[in-house]
């Protein structure tokens, strides 16, 4: 069993505490948190098991790392303390553990990534012998394993689209959805998500890393952004209120540009409720699904939703994502130490999990 820690229990959080307990190779042997009022509480709890682990959370992160777990899977946010988050990974990667993650953007490429993110990583690499893969909790599959899958069935391959179609009236992440992407604020504001350029560094990363699986050189990436406000107010179950007028969806693409035409687009289509832009693409169910389409022949479409606390789309694309995040973690463990993207790790089938509860 490799002893495995999960460090934060926000949305991605929960979703690991139940995917390593889930897993027979590992052992969930400690969860930490930031929360005074979590510490204490059973991982069960806090992962909405319905059943207790015996492992209480702890915000004790030097007792944890000190009794060396082999892995962490790190699940805290890295959207607006990145450099607090890079921190922390080189912490458990010193300690010598293996850390998956997708809290840091510029990482998913690491191959590309500015040196510095790249390099304290690698320097804790030496030092500590641990290892790190970092895959997009939006998720990450989505936007480089399913595509490139998908390529290898065409006979022409004219171009690939990833989305996410989503409604962020389900998300528990209220800083996020409102200044982040500017949800309900009017629509003179500049959220950071959109400004120009950020969309770029967060998903730039996977588009390189399909032209560079394709075979393929990039002339540019470009981006694209459409804003829409809400025409009327809308009360959301986990927000509260957002008023008509203010901004109530985004679409956007991130776009490589292949010998002058966008060949490899990743786009985002989202909403804080369904009657904004209903002209826009809208998911086939409920609240959000993620879809690739390959442009060729023949063409390829498939739609994928997911869920998991209930009916809850958005904690369905979470779980899918750690998912693979967590899947990889053995593989992780049997190869040298080191820092890996999504072309470097195998997706790994979930053996030992068929019926498991």
């Amino acid at each position: 069993m490799i002893p495995t820690v999960v460090w934060g229990t926000g949305n991605v959080g929960r979703a690991a505490i139940r995917a390593v307990d889930a897993h027979p190779a590992l052992d969930l042997t400690a969860v930490l948190v930031h929360s005074p009022d979590k510490v204490g509480r059973d991982a069960g709890d806090l992962g909405g098991l319905g059943r207790g682990l015996g492992v209480a959370a702890t915000d004790d992160i030097d007792a944890v790392l000190a009794a060396a777990p082999r892995a962490v899977v790190y699940a805290a946010s890295g959207d607006i303390r990145p450099d607090e988050a890079l921190a922390d990974l080189g912490r458990a990667i010193r300690a010598g553990a293996v850390v998956v993650t997708p809290s840091l953007y510029p990482l998913y490429d690491q191959r590309n990534a500015p040196p510095e993110f790249r390099d304290p990583v690698l320097a804790a690499v030496a030092h500590g012998g641990g290892s790190l893969f970092v895959s997009g909790v939006d998720p990450g599959w989505g936007n480089d394993v399913l595509p490139l899958l998908m390529s290898g069935l065409g006979t022409v391959v004219d171009g690939i689209r990833c989305q996410e179609i989503f409604d962020y009236s389900t998300y528990e992440q209220e800083e996020s959805v409102r200044f982040l992407v500017g949800m309900g604020q009017p629509m003179e504001y500049e959220p950071l998500m959109l400004a120009p350029s950020i969309p770029t560094m967060v998903w730039g990363g996977q588009i390189r890393l399909m032209a560079r699986a394709l075979g393929v050189e990039l002339d540019e990436i470009r981006e694209t952004l459409q804003r829409r406000p809400l025409d009327a107010t809308v009360r959301t179950r986990t927000m509260g209120e957002f008023e008509a007028g203010t901004q109530g969806a985004v679409r956007f693409e991130v776009q490589g540009i292949v010998e002058g035409e966008p060949r490899l687009v990743i786009e985002h289509v989202t909403r804080i409720h369904p009657s904004c832009a209903p002209d826009w693409p809208v998911p086939p169910n409920g609240d959000g699904a993620h879809r690739v389409i390959i442009e060729g022949r023949p063409r390829i479409e498939i739609t994928v939703e997911a869920t998991d606390e209930g009916e809850n789309r958005s904690a369905g694309g979470n779980a899918t994502a750690v998912g693979r995040l967590v899947g990889a973690i053995e593989w992780l463990v049997a190869a040298e130490p080191g820092l890996y993207d999504a072309l470097d790790v195998p997706l790994a089938p979930a053996v030992g999990r068929l019926g498991r509860k």
